[in-house]
């Protein structure tokens, strides 16, 4: 069954409209893509690269300079703001004053779409709190200031109040900027499970790649040189789409472990024999220390390298063999020679 397309944008250009000190400034001026209900879309891009623009342009934050976006079949500038907020729900990294309302006062200002902004919550609309609350794990602090929150607890509210809107659409700029690894995974996996779970169409920008190449259903590539390049995350990966959308001269992308990792080159070869982890963290070491992993059947090699364990490590060259207990053994071992 095919999924439902929720947001569908053709030849669009973003950027920034003419004021009175400045021109108009294009990022892009033919972007094209489908945003699906119930997948994580993971938005990549470096600094600069346009992708809080873009964001901001679909959740009709600031307007298109040409093209058109279409929700649900209907123009995006074509909803009135609150019709949009009953579709949309936005989370930025921006610090608003919030600090000094409660966490269920918080979720509850999701409910204002439905209430207006004087309206009272009916029992249905405090229920919908409540399970927003209870949803993103965050229940146990409704009744504390959102200033006592922890970073991850405070997006962890944010997010409850864009589930308060009932909206079928979460947009994210950033929503693991600044915290700490145990948040960050948190919150990934909180929001792929909205997707997955509450059929949402769930779009983020991140520079969190190891997390978005984990848990993203699909991803967009967003750069000024290559545009938007889309796909499925492991058809990404294994067409070298990423490979070549990052690429540099002092960084390459590892299809193994799906990360970037430094380009460090060697004419110091050393053959690794070692399956599993043991072979990743052994590479690990002896590149750190100015040398290559090569290929058993290489001849032009220093010494070889035989791990079967943590503490059984064997250095084997042209004249000896040398047992080591420990891989801090093995960085002497690689300083010295």
């Amino acid at each position: 069954m095919l999924k439902e397309t929720i947001i569908s944008a053709k030849n669009i250009g973003i950027g920034y409209a003419k004021t009175k000190h400045s021109d108009v400034t294009a990022l892009y001026n033919d972007l094209s893509f489908d945003l699906y209900q119930g997948e994580l879309v993971c938005l990549l891009g470096a600094n600069g690269a346009g992708k809080s623009t873009l964001l901001r342009t679909i959740s009709a934050s600031q307007p298109t300079l040409n093209g058109s976006i279409r929700l649900q079949d209907k123009l995006l500038q074509d909803y009135s703001e609150k019709e949009l907020s009953q579709l949309l729900g936005l989370v930025l990294t921006d610090k608003t004053s919030v600090g000094g309302l409660l966490v269920r006062e918080l979720v509850e200002l999701g409910r204002y779409p439905y209430t207006g902004f004087f309206g009272q919550l009916t029992k249905e609309d405090k229920e919908i709190v409540q399970k927003a609350m209870q949803d993103v794990g965050i229940i146990h602090k409704a009744n504390e200031y959102v200033a006592q929150l922890s970073d991850g607890e405070r997006q962890k509210a944010m997010i409850a109040k864009a589930l308060a809107q009932e909206c079928p659409i979460v947009i994210l700029d950033e929503p693991t900027a600044f915290l700490d690894i145990e948040s960050r995974i948190e919150i990934m996996n909180l929001l792929h499970n909205l997707a997955i779970n509450h059929n949402k169409a769930v779009l983020l920008s991140t520079h969190d790649i190891d997390m978005a190449l984990l848990l993203a259903d699909r991803l967009w590539l967003l750069s000024l040189d290559k545009g938007l390049t889309i796909g499925v995350t492991e058809d990404i990966i294994l067409s070298d789409k990423m490979a070549h959308f990052f690429k540099g001269d002092n960084i390459v992308f590892d299809k193994n472990s799906g990360n970037f990792l430094p380009n460090r080159k060697s004419d110091k070869k050393v053959i690794i024999k070692a399956k599993g982890y043991l072979y990743h963290w052994t590479k690990n070491i002896i590149e750190k220390h100015g040398y290559a992993a090569t290929l058993e059947n290489d001849t032009d090699v220093l010494f070889s390298l035989i791990v079967e364990s943590p503490d059984n490590i064997v250095v084997e060259t042209k004249t000896q063999k040398m047992r080591l207990d420990n891989y801090e053994q093995l960085a002497i071992f690689l300083i010295n020679n």
